[in-house]
């Protein structure tokens, strides 16, 4: 058995079912970041611009919105679970340490709190999976899908 059908049968035994809410809240809020970040593309501009990241990766601000989008949407429908989490991880990471760590916890503007949080859930979403109560459950045992 690989690594990731062990996991899988492990997140199955031992998924909550209040995970499922937190599945849809976290995916809600990369979906309303996107939102964000594409109704005021400056915001963004101007937060990559502050970071020692290159000023060559304008494309950033492009894909970074859509990509939340995406992600956020899989997310809540529990669709490529693991690997919409994976892609949004690097994301985060960036946000949390490269963005807004320079603003600190206690300026009135950061977003350092909401980021960690969002990369956490990412964490645990990456590890968990959908669980039960996903589309990937569906797909993978179509007659088996537990619906509570």
């Amino acid at each position: 058995m690989t690594y990731m059908q062990q996991l899988n049968q492990w997140s199955i035994k031992h998924h909550p079912r209040w995970l499922v809410v937190l599945r849809v809240i976290l995916g809600l809020c990369l979906i309303l970041k996107g939102i964000q970040f594409i109704r005021n593309t400056a915001v963004l501009e101007q937060l990559i611009s502050q970071t020692a990241i290159s000023p060559s990766l304008f494309w950033l601000t492009i894909f970074i919105p859509w990509l939340h989008l995406l992600g956020g949407s899989m997310i809540i429908a529990g669709l490529f679970t693991r690997l919409s989490a994976a892609l949004q991880i690097p994301i985060l990471f960036g946000a949390v340490f490269f963005v807004n760590s320079k603003q600190g916890i206690f300026s009135g503007e950061s977003g350092l709190i909401f980021s960690i949080l969002v990369l956490l859930m990412l964490l645990l979403f990456f590890v968990e999976g959908g669980g039960p109560l996903s589309l990937d459950n569906a797909f993978r045992n179509p007659k088996n899908a537990s619906v509570y």
